[in-house]
């Protein structure tokens, strides 16, 4: 306990490592929870474009589903190379309040990450909105 307390405040190469370390299992629970909602999402907005006859072409198929799983995977992955942004940042611009940088970035990082997954859902659910009922034209 007083060694966290103590981790807190600390700047020293070896704390900052393992302040961020200490916390990355949280952020890829939030992704591995992010991924799946944010699919489940976008599944329940392909069902309300069909609904509202929005102009597109609105299906889910298995490999579509494999292709997203495996490139939530390599997402995954990119997170976590971005999520060393964190203790490099700190490195570098080396704030006075170690404790208060360090919480700030880290939940800023880590609601943008658990976010972006929800992002296309949302998108799509406002974008069949604004074209519900129009016929689709096609381009020659």
């Amino acid at each position: 306990m007083a060694q966290d307390i103590f981790l807190e405040s600390e700047s020293s190469p070896r704390a900052i490592d393992t302040w961020w370390a200490s916390r990355r299992l949280r952020y890829n629970i939030g992704l591995l929870i992010a991924g799946p909602l944010g699919f489940s999402l976008y599944a329940i907005a392909v069902d309300r474009c069909i609904d509202l006859r929005a102009p597109g072409e609105w299906e889910i198929t298995i490999p579509s589903i494999l292709f997203q799983g495996f490139a939530y995977l390599v997402m995954i992955g990119a997170a976590n190379l971005c999520y060393y942004l964190g203790p490099w940042s700190e490195r570098i611009i080396r704030p006075a309040n170690v404790a208060g940088y360090r919480t700030i970035l880290f939940r800023l990082g880590f609601t943008f990450s658990v976010l972006l997954p929800l992002a296309p859902s949302a998108l799509l659910f406002v974008t069949c909105a604004l074209h519900a009922g129009q016929e689709q034209t096609i381009v020659l």
